[in-house]
C-alpha cells in the first residue's frame, strides 16, 4: 500500500516539466510540491545544505528519484554564481565541485542544478549525446555563463547547430527588481540587453534574465527555435516553485533541474 501511494503521488505531483522528447534523454524541471519538508522548505526541497531536516530531504529524494529515469549517478555542484563549467566523465567520483555548470558525454550520469529564482539552463546535442546543466543568476548571466556552457558543450563533442537549450522556471521581468546601476552594467557589457532592462521605481530596474540568456545564445549562433522557455515566474508562482524573493530574502528550499542520457539507449 505504501509503494502504491508513493507511485500515485509521483505521477500526480512530482512529474518534472520537460522541454523535449528525445530517445534515451532524461531531463526535467522539478517544482516545490510533493515532498514532506515544512516551512520555507515546503515541500520538495532536495538540497541538504540549506538547513532543512535531513530525514525530510532523504524522503524527498526517494520520491524525486521515483519520478526520474534510472541514472547511475547524479552529479551536483557547490554553486558559486560564477562561470566555471566542469566536464563530468565516466570516472566521476561523486565530488561536488565549485562552479555553476557541468557537461557530460557519459551515459548514465545526470547533471543536477539547484535554483530558487535563478535560471536553470539545460542543453543537449541529441546526436552527439552530450548534455549540459547550468545555474544562471544575475552574476553568471552578466559574466557569460551561457557562452562558457556552449564552449564546453562543443569541447565535449557537441555541434553548435545541433545544440538545444531549455531555460527553466525562474524569476521573471515582472518581479526581478534590482538597483538601476546593475541594469546599466548589463547594458554596458551586453548592448543588446537594453531591451531586457525595464523601468522600475526610482533608482530601480527590472531584469529579464531568461530574455538576456536567449539573446546571448542567439548571438553565439543558436537558432531562436532551438531555445525554449519552460515554466512560470518563480515569484509569481511561489506556491509551485521555490522563490527566495517570495520568501522575503530568507533561506528557503531549492528545486532540482536535471539532464542526462540513460545507459543502454540509442541516440
Amino acid at each position: 500500500m505504501q509503494t502504491a501511494a508513493v507511485h500515485e503521488l509521483t505521477i500526480e505531483t512530482l512529474r518534472p516539466r520537460e522541454a523535449w522528447s528525445r530517445p534515451g534523454l532524461g531531463h526535467g524541471f522539478f517544482g516545490r510540491t510533493g515532498g514532506v519538508s515544512r516551512g520555507h522548505y515546503s515541500s520538495l526541497n532536495l538540497s541538504g545544505y540549506v538547513g532543512d531536516d535531513r530525514q525530510a530531504v532523504a524522503i524527498n529524494w526517494t520520491r524525486a528519484e521515483a519520478a526520474m529515469p534510472r541514472f547511475r549517478r547524479i552529479a551536483m555542484l557547490n554553486q558559486v554564481h560564477g562561470i566555471e563549467v566542469h566536464l563530468i566523465g565516466e570516472d566521476y567520483d561523486g565530488a561536488r565541485r565549485a562552479g555553476d555548470g557541468m557537461v557530460t558525454a557519459a551515459a548514465g550520469i545526470a547533471l543536477g542544478i539547484f535554483t530558487a529564482d535563478c535560471v536553470p539552463m539545460l542543453m543537449v546535442d541529441a546526436a552527439a549525446r552530450v548534455t549540459g546543466a547550468f545555474h544562471a543568476g544575475w552574476r553568471g548571466t552578466l559574466a557569460g555563463i551561457a557562452q562558457a556552457g556552449v564552449r564546453r558543450m562543443i569541447e565535449a563533442g557537441a555541434e553548435l547547430r545541433r545544440i538545444e537549450v531549455a531555460l527553466g522556471p525562474s524569476i521573471g521581468p515582472c518581479c526581478y527588481e534590482v538597483d538601476a546601476e546593475l541594469g546599466e552594467r548589463f547594458i554596458e557589457a551586453w548592448p543588446d540587453a537594453r531591451s531586457r532592462v525595464g523601468g522600475g521605481r526610482a533608482g530601480k530596474a527590472m531584469l529579464d534574465l531568461r530574455g538576456m540568456l536567449t539573446d546571448q545564445l542567439i548571438e553565439l549562433g543558436l537558432r531562436p527555435d532551438s531555445i525554449a522557455s519552460v515554466g512560470a515566474c518563480t515569484r509569481c508562482a511561489s506556491e509551485r516553485f521555490f522563490s527566495r524573493r517570495a520568501a522575503g530574502g530568507q533561506t528557503c528550499g531549492l528545486q532540482l533541474s536535471f539532464i542526462g542520457f540513460v545507459d543502454g539507449t540509442a541516440g
